[in-house]
């Protein structure tokens, strides 16, 4: 059985919810499917939603006649105007006309000696284990790596009674004039830098500094910093560390969307090059909460067909662009980061890969087959993005291995759909890549 929607709407973040919202007021049938048991995706998580914006944007889904499908994995596109979605122990056909993609971004790691050693975490990630329940309180934390996710991750985990030892950007200072002049045309950003600013007065703030390794028995108790010719090294409880977001190309990419320079590519009213496929936020590019909004409305404006209201914010999003390209200059990456994993270090986590393996290769294809590196459960997600900057890989050419299923799926799913049973290369043959999880 299919379920059947005038417009589907993959990941319920800010950009999700306005395209769902903005589409469902033009009278569409809407459903909006997300894994996360409640929506607001990474930004507006549960507890997490303090702002008025957050408030306000929740409210009107949940008064809405959105169809909302929390708690749901799309993990196949078995044929056009079709996705197959696992959760709740089961499988569900969803059936669309128009289709919008707002699937958000995840941090990128880089590794580094000690990098696996519990405690030592992704910034978001620490950051919503704290929201979670995770006491703090007393603890001392260094949040390293690049973005503003840093000075955001460390404002509440010091609201909520950290002791941030320091705040290490591996950009150098230089590159954040142009990028401060960004926010003149900003005044949300700028206050809200401000107030990240006040929750860490006191805390000690590097530039041009980063990382090298990660020390203890059990768990992390060190962590060693370098700025320049200087290295030196901390004691402290966690380390939440993350270089900047890298978007999630996977089910873009599985559908056959033009991908380019790491981002979907679109046109200005969020159309994809796949026939009624409409990208929205963070895979289209790195802009921030404000942007993402913005693209959701347009994309759910273009769905529904309403192309003049959808013209008039595009020409609103062309004006947010300049924020855009000085928040991608300013977390370009340090090529001494490559420097940082020995031979010995794990890359690929999921395999046990360590680098001086990947070394032997010439390209991701040829680790993947030699190594395993990036068929583990996270499919590439964390070594993959890894690989391309240390090597120079073709983000291209580790997305083109993007196989159904996108995440690992019970071996019950495997024969859920009909409509598998004689797609040859859907999850109809893609037992070997299932759990071993069954029902």
């Amino acid at each position: 059985m299919t379920e059947r929607f005038d417009i589907l709407v993959v990941g319920a973040g800010p950009a999700g919810i306005a395209a769902a919202l903005t589409a469902a007021a033009a009278g569409k049938r809407v459903g909006l499917v997300d894994d996360n048991p409640a929506a607001g995706g990474q930004i507006w998580r549960s507890g997490a939603a303090q702002s008025t914006t957050a408030r306000n944007w929740l409210g009107r889904l949940a008064a809405s006649s959105v169809t909302r499908l929390q708690g749901w994995r799309i993990v196949d596109s078995p044929s056009r105007g079709l996705l197959l979605a696992e959760g709740n122990r089961t499988c569900r056909n969803l059936g669309y006309e128009q289709l919008i993609l707002a699937t958000g971004a995840r941090e990128r790691f880089l590794p580094f000696p000690g990098w696996t050693l519990p405690n030592v975490m992704g910034a978001g990630g620490l950051d919503a284990m704290v929201r979670g329940g995770l006491p703090i309180a007393g603890k001392r934390v260094v949040v390293a790596g690049t973005g503003p996710l840093l000075l955001a991750v460390a404002a509440h985990l010091a609201r909520r009674g950290a002791k941030i030892v320091a705040i290490c950007e591996q950009a150098p200072l230089r590159r954040f004039i142009p990028f401060l002049a960004s926010l003149m045309g900003e005044p949300a950003k700028a206050m809200q830098g401000i107030e990240y600013a006040r929750s860490t007065f006191g805390s000690r703030i590097y530039t041009g500094c980063w990382p090298v390794a990660a020390s203890g028995q059990e768990k992390l108790e060190s962590v060693t910093l370098r700025r320049g010719e200087r290295q030196w090294e901390e004691r402290c409880d966690y380390l939440a560390c993350g270089f900047h977001l890298v978007p999630n190309l996977e089910l873009p990419a599985l559908m056959g969307c033009h991908i380019q320079g790491g981002f979907v590519v679109v046109n200005h009213l969020q159309q994809a090059s796949v026939p009624d496929v409409f990208c929205a936020g963070e895979p289209t590019g790195i802009g921030g909460m404000e942007l993402a909004l913005l693209e959701g409305e347009i994309a759910g404006l273009a769905a529904a067909r309403n192309t003049d209201a959808a013209n008039r914010l595009a020409r609103r999003r062309r004006r947010t662009l300049g924020f855009v390209r000085a928040l991608s200059a300013v977390t370009e990456l340090d090529p001494r980061l490559k420097e940082l994993a020995t031979d010995a270090t794990l890359v690929c986590r999921c395999e046990d890969v360590p680098l001086g393996k990947l070394r032997e290769h010439g390209s991701w294809r040829e680790a993947k087959l030699h190594t395993r590196c990036g068929m583990g459960p996270c499919q590439g997600r964390i070594c993959g993005t890894a690989s391309e900057f240390l090597f120079g890989w073709d983000a291209g050419s580790i997305l083109s291995s993007v196989r159904p299923p996108l995440f690992p799926v019970r071996v019950s799913s495997l024969g859920h759909a009909d409509t598998l049973a004689d797609k040859g290369d859907g999850l109809a043959s893609a037992g070997m890549l299932a759990s071993k999880e069954t029902e």
